[in-house]
């Protein structure tokens, strides 16, 4: 493989040539690939985002989740889907699993959106998705709710999916 010239890239752009040959020659996979394939708990981890925020969309239009993915015309990850049409099928029962476990002075109505939103997917999965290990299911909820809401969201989330997991699991 030819080398820069002294004074910067090659004129004829055969460095760039060499880049590609050598990357083909070694089977390499830049670390930093935008179209590499994702590793699983990451597609996991994305799917379930992408559901708060297609439930978030729904409770700010006041439909149905489903309603919006059946909108969408590129239809989303089948786990965020899953997730989207379970939490909008199963509402009422998750909403009584969360208010029960929530302090008494509190009320599901009371809590932030997003932070409803998460603790609804977290307990459809705890609920009705029983290959997802608890502690799975407890965390990601837990990191999304630090993301989308802070850290103390995260805690409180922990706090009630705790309770939820103890009833339900």
């Amino acid at each position: 493989m030819t080398g820069p010239a002294p004074d910067g890239p090659a004129p004829d752009g055969q460095d760039d040539v060499d880049q590609v040959s050598a990357l083909s020659d070694h089977d390499t996979v830049w670390p930093d690939d935008p179209f590499a394939p994702l590793d699983l708990p990451t597609q996991r981890r994305d799917a379930r985002e992408r559901a708060v925020t297609l439930l978030y969309e729904a409770e700010m239009k006041s439909v149905a989740g489903t309603e919006i993915v059946d909108e969408l015309t590129l239809a989303p990850d089948p786990m965020a889907s899953e997730l989207v049409v379970g939490v909008t099928d199963k509402a009422t029962l998750l909403d009584e699993h969360i208010s029960a476990s929530l302090d008494k002075s509190w009320s599901l109505h009371r809590l932030a959106v997003l932070d409803r939103i998460v603790l609804r997917i977290a307990t459809y999965e705890l609920m009705f998705r029983p290959k997802v290990p608890t502690g799975a299911a407890i965390n990601e909820a837990v990191e999304m709710a630090k993301r989308f809401s802070g850290p103390e969201a995260g805690k409180f989330v922990n706090g009630v999916l705790s309770a939820i997991a103890r009833s339900v699991r």
